[in-house]
């Protein structure tokens, strides 16, 4: 809860168990924007909910957006009217503290045509000896000129169990600027994809995972261009420990309509034991004959020679590693708009180190 930019935040909106808490700036609740929890959105603005639920992930992608579409108890719907511009973040949080239960969630996101917001979403959880799951849906519809930075930070306890389908579609000349960081669970599955809709549409995707122990971080992720001019851009980061895995699967598609595309992902591993396993599948799919499209994919452990250099200058190997690892995590850490976002992700990546060293 604590705020993410200065003193103040626009809005939040807190999830814990069956208590939900939301607040709004008072100008922004005048110039119409809408952030508050799914059932409140239900009852006061089915008109906006009817936009965007289950248009843009629909429940029969799969079993576990069955789930989360047919029984999602919490919930955001974020709406934000044509040409309000957002300058201090939203953020909501869904905390669950318990065990041996299933917990579905569904976030909506409309953002009409000219506005432009930053919303960081945060998942964490109690923990505990017995196995919770969470299964999850976001919708996100960007609109013409509009601009969005979205945020998502997971940090389930190791007792659960993650699978998420999310989705974004950015229609013309908007930007979405989409950054998620994966620290927690024992085992996560998610689905995030971008749809570039409109002409001139750009979508960048920034991800990292850190992983111990004997977690399983699996992320697919789509960058899907329908319309000329469209730009999208890829970067995941994945740091292993112990018996962890991670998985990312990426996939660039590009429509015959497509033409002038400009596509690009990149995934970079650093493998820190040697009983960790990665597995990095990178792919293209291209309709169009005018595109320019490159991919990616690295897997190395830390480099000896650079760990003598600092060693020579005095730094004991521990503060070393920890330097170096951070310094592989850094190009994540600096597309994120503000610092108090940024410095949540790297007192997270730091906390996850001390275990590591201690």
């Amino acid at each position: 809860l604590k705020p993410l930019v200065g003193e103040n935040y626009a809005g939040q909106v807190l999830f814990s168990g069956s208590a939900v808490k939301t607040a709004l700036d008072k100008k922004l609740f005048d110039e119409g924007v809408i952030f508050t929890d799914l059932r409140t959105a239900f009852q006061k603005h089915p008109e906006i909910v009817e936009k965007v639920l289950g248009k843009i992930v629909s429940p029969d992608e799969g079993k576990f957006a069955s789930i989360a579409g047919a029984f999602a108890e919490n919930g955001v719907l974020l709406y934000v009217p044509k040409n309000v511009v957002i300058d201090e973040p939203l953020h909501s949080v869904l905390w669950v503290n318990d065990i041996q239960k299933i917990e579905a969630s569904h976030i909506l996101v409309f953002i009409e045509d000219g506005a432009s917001l930053t919303y960081v979403h945060e998942s964490a959880s109690a923990g505990g000896d017995e196995q919770t799951m969470h299964t999850g849906i976001v919708e996100v519809y960007v609109g013409k000129n509009a601009n969005l930075n979205f945020v998502e930070m997971q940090s389930w306890a190791r007792n659960m169990w993650n699978f998420t389908h999310e989705r974004a579609l950015i229609d013309q000349d908007a930007k979405m600027d989409w950054i998620f960081g994966g620290l927690g669970s024992h085992l996560s599955k998610s689905f995030i994809s971008i749809d570039l809709i409109g002409k001139g549409a750009e979508g960048r995707m920034s991800g990292f995972v850190f992983t111990d122990k004997g977690q399983h971080l699996d992320l697919d992720t789509k960058q899907t261009h329908r319309k000329p001019n469209t730009v999208s851009d890829m970067l995941f980061k994945a740091a292993l420990e112990d018996t962890s895995r991670s998985v990312w699967r990426g996939m660039i598609e590009v429509e015959q309509e497509a033409q002038k595309t400009d596509g690009y992902q990149s995934n970079q591993n650093l493998v820190l034991s040697d009983d960790a396993r990665v597995d990095s599948i990178p792919g293209l799919e291209i309709l169009a004959d005018d595109v320019r499209c490159t991919h990616g994919s690295t897997v190395a452990d830390l480099d000896d020679e650079e760990i003598f250099y600092l060693l020579t200058r005095g730094i004991p190997r521990i503060t070393a590693e920890r330097l170096m690892i951070e310094g592989f995590f850094d190009p994540i850490m600096q597309r994120i708009p503000f610092e108090g976002v940024r410095k949540r992700f790297q007192q997270a990546i730091k906390d996850k180190l001390k275990v590591k060293y201690s």
